[in-house]
């Protein structure tokens, strides 16, 4: 599933089309939907947010399109009337005078009032989304501290979207990798100047993945890496899906273990357990 940067990078793209326009016309090919087709249609497109994995497309009618991809959602940004080939199945199309920016495969799309974004069931439990500008890492390391998060596990608390929204499995263990802590410690086993490493980490990787399209490996690293020829799979990142790889840092071989199901990367040397 796609995570925080790269929802945010294709919003970037959609709103290079659609952002600051007049919506000539508004599609849904979902029939609970259609009713909105009129409401929106001739409208303006204020703005286009993201909040976690979640795209909301703001009109200037006070009307806002939530949409969340999942696993199947796909955005795509195209000329108008010029319709991609694909098997999927059209959900939204927004066709400005020139472009298209068409969402297909997803289910979960509403159209929502102000008030109601505000006790929306997904968006009024998600914590500050990673790619936020005012987001700082003093505040990420004050959630680390906070009572509620004290005793989760890290491997566990940094999927929790209520945590913050936007972190995924590939985030997770980049980030936690960066800041050289072990998965399994909980916020309240760190230091405070462990914690604070941490929250620098956090917001570091994420801004990396966001600018570089999923890259979280140190850079200078990374155009090493491309002179020797090695592939983008190998040198995308430190850790994550690297088992059994060196560590580029210090050699040890990459550990992956499963964790509610879900994958995780980590050195046991870098990350090792404090002492």
């Amino acid at each position: 599933m796609p995570e925080g940067p790269e929802i945010r990078r294709a919003a970037d793209r959609i709103a290079k089309v659609v952002q600051g326009r007049v919506i000539e016309q508004v599609e849904f090919g979902l029939p609970r939907l259609q009713e909105f087709d009129g409401m929106l249609s001739g409208v303006r497109l204020t703005e286009l947010e993201t909040r976690g994995k979640a795209l909301l497309s703001h009109f200037e009618n006070g009307l806002t399109l939530y949409s969340h991809n999942q696993l199947y959602g796909r955005w795509y940004v195209v000329k108008r009337d010029r319709l991609p080939t694909t098997n999927r199945s059209l959900r939204v199309a927004l066709h400005t005078a020139t472009h298209s920016a068409l969402l297909y495969s997803a289910s979960d799309i509403e159209v929502l009032t102000a008030e109601e974004l505000l006790t929306h069931k997904f968006l009024a439990r998600i914590g500050p989304d990673i790619l936020d500008k005012r987001l700082t890492p003093e505040q990420v390391t004050k959630r680390l501290s906070d009572a509620r998060y004290q005793g989760r596990k890290l491997a566990h608390l940094y999927l929790d979207q209520g945590f913050l929204a936007g972190v995924g499995n590939y985030l997770r263990s980049e980030i936690l990798f960066e800041a050289r802590v072990n998965p399994l410690l909980r916020p309240k086993d760190l230091t405070q100047t462990q914690r604070e490493v941490l929250g620098e980490a956090t917001l570091e990787i994420s801004k990396r993945a966001y600018k570089t399209a999923g890259i979280t490996n140190d850079l200078e690293r990374v155009a090493a890496l491309k002179e020797q020829g090695v592939k983008r799979s190998q040198f995308r990142h430190h850790v994550f899906a690297r088992q059994s790889k060196r560590c580029y840092q210090c050699g040890t071989k990459v550990t992956k273990v499963e964790l509610s199901s879900r994958r995780l990367y980590y050195c046991a040397t870098c990350q090792d357990v404090p002492k």
